[in-house]
């Protein structure tokens, strides 16, 4: 009986579900590396963690329920089919013109950006969403007549939201990603600039700890140079208001990280010891009173872009 039990208990576990690596991934969907991980950012392509936590990798299962998928491969492709103004008005049959004023009011929303030989930003839309939006009969009009008086207003004062939804999106691909409320403060403070979280996180050991989480903008060109300055300014919020909520949510994340787990912080011997500091403001307190409201307007970021195939 007793050798019986110690064979049963040298068995070894059951092996996990198999996964493979988001560039083999790639290969077997048939899709560029761009347009992978542009598929996991929309929610097309679930992703699962790697051994260490802070990778991604793709399930067998998940590769097999989208190539079972009709229409596979041309259905996948198209649904991250990207393009630029000149073709995303074509696509349209309006005029590049008519199309840039449309995105900049806010009405079509870029999913990604790069920067050309002169380091202008060109923004990129789906190909999908544009077509959807044409086909549309609410907008016949914006897309036929002379622009509203409102709208024409607002163009003339400025108005360019593109890089403000931009910024919603890849929030929104965050914040679906985090798995805890530390990521998810991470989430929230990349988009605010040092001086703004140091405002709302005054001790060291948790903006040491929050900045671990706080993901880097998209990569362009080398760190430092012209043109990633540039991707981190489009990174940064710049609107009062957009800057307004997004402080909210970090203070309000903030409380329900420490709930969660403090940052840890080093004892009179060296050794880290998660402890929060005393005298910390109560999580109902540092809420404003606009909170229902930007996280009426955090949801539905949440879901823009995260419909599944």
């Amino acid at each position: 009986m007793s050798g019986h039990t110690a064979t049963q208990s040298a068995q070894p576990a059951q092996p996990t579900e198999a996964t493979c690596a988001p560039s083999r991934a790639a290969r077997e969907l048939g899709l560029k590396r761009g347009e992978f991980d542009l598929a996991v950012h929309l929610g097309r392509i679930r992703t699962v963690p790697d051994e260490t936590g802070t990778g991604a990798r793709v399930a067998q299962a998940e590769l097999d329920r989208l190539r079972g998928q009709p229409g596979f491969p041309e259905a996948l492709h198209e649904s991250v089919r990207v393009v630029g103004t000149t073709a995303g008005a074509a696509l349209m049959e309006v005029s590049s013109a008519r199309f840039t004023r449309l995105a900049r009011l806010g009405l079509l929303i870029p999913v990604n950006f790069y920067l050309n030989r002169y380091r202008a930003v060109v923004w990129l839309y789906l190909a999908e969403e544009l077509r959807q939006f044409a086909a549309g009969q609410e907008n016949s009009a914006l897309l036929r007549q002379r622009m509203p008086e409102g709208l024409r207003r607002k163009l003339d004062g400025g108005a360019d939201l593109r890089p403000r939804n931009w910024r919603g999106r890849r929030l929104g691909f965050l914040l679906r990603q985090a798995t805890d409320p530390w990521q998810r403060a991470g989430a929230l403070a990349a988009f605010l600039d040092p001086v703004q979280i140091a405002e709302i996180v005054d001790d060291p050991y948790e903006r040491s700890h929050l900045h671990r989480f706080r993901s880097d903008p998209p990569s362009h060109g080398a760190p430092g140079s012209p043109a990633a300055q540039l991707a981190e300014r489009l990174m940064t919020a710049d609107d009062p208001d957009e800057i307004a909520w997004l402080r909210s949510d970090l203070a309000q994340t903030l409380c329900e990280a420490r709930d969660h787990r403090p940052a840890p912080r080093p004892t009179p011997h060296g050794t880290p010891l998660p402890s929060a500091p005393e005298g910390r403001t109560p999580c109902d307190e540092l809420v404003p009173e606009e909170l229902e409201r930007t996280r009426g307007l955090l949801d539905r970021l949440l879901r823009r872009g995260s419909r599944p195939m």
